[in-house]
């Protein structure tokens, strides 16, 4: 029904040139140093998303120290992790100009200050601006970066290396928490956050490891993709990775011609350098100056024009009708996977199941089934004979499905069931970045999961809230996974058109030419 990932975001245009001068191929994508970059990635989601999701401790004091609403401070929290998401596109900028490990680096120092600066709040605004707002920036120069090379450096198990990377936020959950836990009740909250803070370093260490692929590495990764393909027929969603890459060949001979210009600029500068040796130190100092100025420049404006081209330009983005659907789609997803951790110790005390839940929570079930859906919808999906694609949409059926059968549960047994089948299946989140890669290709991903992860930073950000102002009109906790299960639905829904009309598109120019 789907084309294979094998068929999608690559250009089939002329293989034959491919083939006629074969590239040995780099032992490190698929291996080696790839699974440094999964153990990076990995220690990014524990003090990242982990820490995120362990605010709870912090909120509680903060709620103490400030005697604020809890609606107000429950703002800090959600301004951190929807900010770590909503940044996306910006981040995908920096990754253009500066790449990938640089960033992260930038990325850790910012995350920590944003942590340690805290530690020293007057008020709930103040954390606004330090741990929201800096923090959050900081978070997310290093969780794009830490996606995107995972996809760079795998091919043939690109969904097993996300799930095994991304585990690392259902792990952080639990250590982090306790961490907190500890280091509140021991220290206090603000010397928690300065140790926090300090841990947080660490992120440099983990982007100092994201050592960037030479264009020799890329272009030998594209010949394995290209060699191990057997089917090259354009099927359903290869005609809109089609979209990207023809509008990409405009964009690359604009790149082309920027880059000559600027080797004229530097050539010229080094001339006046290497001319000027007679001259005093103070010149030769100047001329270095301008100089570095010179190659920053051209950095900057050839990582603008790639950012540029990828939204506005001719190789838009937004050209890519599936693509479109996917951001649809995640507009309505992240938030629904949301809500259960907020409602469900509500539905426990309605139903009076607080002793059963004590014992074991069903929050509990949701994040341990969730590690174990990850990696094992990415062994999955890596198969020869299975279409990631597929694996995606029937993952998110199945959620959509528990989230609107939650409700109707009233045991503890039925909650657990569907708890473990809510955390299993909201496993899929690891396969968003091999989707996307399939979608737009490698070339695109930073700019392309940016964008995704804005629109679910938008859900996370608004959905709850949107939970909430539900049940005060309702006062039932049903309508919130109700309304929010439909949303989901429709944006499935997208994900299911788009594919049907791209394929449909040949078809119907052909026989608009034979009545012709």
């Amino acid at each position: 029904m789907y084309a294979s990932r094998e068929d999608i975001g690559y250009d089939f245009g002329d293989d034959s040139k491919v083939g006629s001068k074969p590239i040995k191929p780099n032992p490190n994508i698929d291996g080696g140093w790839a699974w440094m970059i999964v153990l990076s990635s990995f220690l990014v989601h524990i003090l990242i998303m982990g820490s995120q999701m362990a605010l709870g401790i912090l909120n509680m004091e903060w709620l103490e120290e400030f005697n604020q609403s809890r609606g107000l401070t429950a703002w800090v929290s959600s301004l951190s992790m929807g900010i770590t998401l909503i940044v996306g596109p910006l981040i995908g900028l920096f990754i253009s100009m500066c790449g990938c490990r640089k960033t992260a680096i930038i990325g850790g120092m910012l995350n920590a200050l944003g942590w340690i600066l805290s530690a020293y709040a007057s008020n709930v605004h103040y954390l606004f601006l330090t741990f929201g707002v800096t923090a959050g920036v900081g978070s997310g120069m290093v969780y794009l970066p830490a996606v995107v090379m995972v996809g760079q450096y795998f091919q043939k198990r690109r969904a097993l290396a996300q799930g095994l990377s991304t585990t690392g936020t259902g792990f952080g959950a639990f250590l982090m928490t306790a961490l907190l836990k500890y280091l509140c009740t021991e220290f206090g909250w603000r010397n928690a956050m300065f140790i926090q803070g300090a841990i947080s370093l660490n992120l440099c260490v983990c982007g100092a490891l994201m050592r960037p692929l030479s264009p020799k590495d890329v272009d030998s990764e594209k010949y394995v993709v290209k060699s191990n393909s057997e089917d090259n027929q354009a099927k359903a969603l290869s005609h809109s990775a089609e979209t990207i890459k023809s509008n990409g060949v405009l964009s690359e001979e604009l790149e082309k011609k920027e880059e000559a210009t600027n080797e004229e600029v530097l050539d010229s500068v080094q001339h006046i350098e290497i001319g000027g040796k007679s001259r005093s130190g103070r010149n030769m100092y100047g001329l270095r100056i301008l100089k570095t100025v010179s190659q920053l420049t051209v950095t900057v404006r050839k990582g603008f024009a790639i950012w540029y081209s990828s939204y506005f330009g001719a190789a838009s983005l937004f050209t890519n009708r599936v693509f479109v659907a996917f951001i649809i789609w995640a507009l309505f997803a992240y938030s629904s996977f949301v809500i259960p951790f907020i409602h469900l110790p509500e539905i426990v005390k309605q139903y009076n199941l607080s002793s059963q839940n004590n014992i074991f929570p069903l929050t509990s079930i949701i994040a341990i089934v969730h590690i174990f859906g990850k990696v094992i919808l990415g062994i999955i999906s890596d198969l020869p004979c299975i279409s990631t694609w597929n694996v995606f949409l029937m993952a998110n059926f199945t959620l959509v499905t528990c989230i609107l059968a939650l409700p109707l549960m009233q045991t503890y047994v039925s909650l657990a069931v569907v708890c473990a089948l809510i955390g299993f299946s909201s496993g899929y989140f690891s396969l968003m970045p091999v989707v996307t890669e399939d979608l737009v290709g490698t070339k695109h991903l930073a700019n392309a999961y940016g964008i995704i992860i804005c629109a679910n930073g938008i859900s996370a950000l608004l959905g709850p809230p949107f939970a909430g102002w539900i049940y005060d009109i309702t006062h039932k906790y049903d309508f919130s996974f109700y309304i929010s299960g439909l949303l989901y639905m429709v944006g499935i829904i997208f994900l299911l058109i788009q594919p049907c009309i791209q394929k449909k598109q040949p078809r119907e120019k052909s026989t608009e030419e034979a009545q012709v």
